[in-house]
């Protein structure tokens, strides 16, 4: 995809960036608060100040700098009708969050006629950073404040920035020489895929569930090869479409679709992804 006319993607980049910081700042400051309030959402799933709080911030932030921009969220769904629409997960691991593990993160996106083109994710307490955008390479940092949201990706791309480096995809060629995160057996069961899961287990190396935005990152950095998991949102996949593919993966559904709206996500470095795809066809006996 060609740059959006609209706005250079090195600045909506940037925009991303700067949102991060802001993101960070809030929910770290409630993580692991004793006092930290936890509701239940109609879906049965958990809430906490903090997904709302940072959400808050988020939007308004967002606004302010782009004001004829949609945007979609996970706690405040949708607003605004554009070409261009930020996507929003305030707390991509909440459950971890509201037990103090730390794997966990808020995931900013831009989506340009419904495709990811600008994507970050910030896991402030693992002290993690990892940002992309069509045509400017994957990037991570070993610390979220160096990530430099007032620094262009043009500057973060000469290192200016200690600590920046680029991603990039393993160069794994085989199923059996191959690591595999699952996230969790329980969606592929749910989704009636557990004995294809268990099947491409077998074929592979090593099996790990390391679970949400990790995997994804790790899959980028070259320290996994395959991720994959189901009963997902858009929300939840957006901002890691563009980080996985300018490392040089490749992210569809399970299925083989691509983009972040098919309800599935399977993720890989890209030399993997037809035999991944063959292996969890649904249409075949495991």
């Amino acid at each position: 995809m060609t740059a959006d006319p609209q706005h250079d993607l090195t600045a909506d980049l940037a925009l991303a960036l700067d949102v991060a910081d802001l993101a960070d700042a809030v929910s770290i400051a409630r993580f692991r608060a004793i006092d930290l309030d936890v509701q239940t959402k109609p879906d049965r799933s958990p809430v906490t100040e903090a997904d709302l709080a940072v959400e808050r911030a988020i939007r308004e932030h967002i606004a302010a700098a782009r004001p004829g921009d949609g945007i979609l969220g996970e706690e405040f769904g949708s607003e605004g009708d554009s070409r261009r629409q930020w996507i929003i997960d305030p707390i991509d691991g909440t459950a971890n969050f509201l037990r103090g593990v730390p794997v966990w993160g808020t995931l900013i996106a831009l989506a340009v006629d419904g495709v990811p083109v600008v994507g970050v994710a910030s896991s402030p307490a693992m002290g993690r950073r990892w940002w992309g955008a069509t045509g400017l390479g994957a990037w991570t940092t070993t610390s979220a404040a160096e990530a430099g949201a007032s620094e262009s990706i043009t500057e973060v791309s000469a290192a200016s920035v200690p600590g920046a480096r680029r991603l990039q995809v393993s160069g794994v060629s085989s199923l059996a020489d191959a690591s595999l995160s699952f996230q969790s057996l329980a969606q592929w069961r749910d989704a009636g895929y557990l004995d294809h899961l268990l099947s491409l287990s077998q074929q592979v190396w090593r099996d790990r569930a390391y679970g949400d935005l990790w995997s994804y990152m790790l899959l980028a950095e070259g320290l996994i090869d395959i991720t994959g998991e189901f009963d997902v949102k858009s929300y939840d996949l957006a901002a890691l479409i563009p980080i996985v593919e300018e490392a040089g993966g490749r992210f569809t559904s399970i299925t083989g679709e691509p983009g972040h709206s098919h309800g599935s996500a399977l993720a890989t470095n890209g030399l993997l992804h037809d035999a991944v795809l063959a292996a969890l066809d649904s249409t075949k006996e495991a």
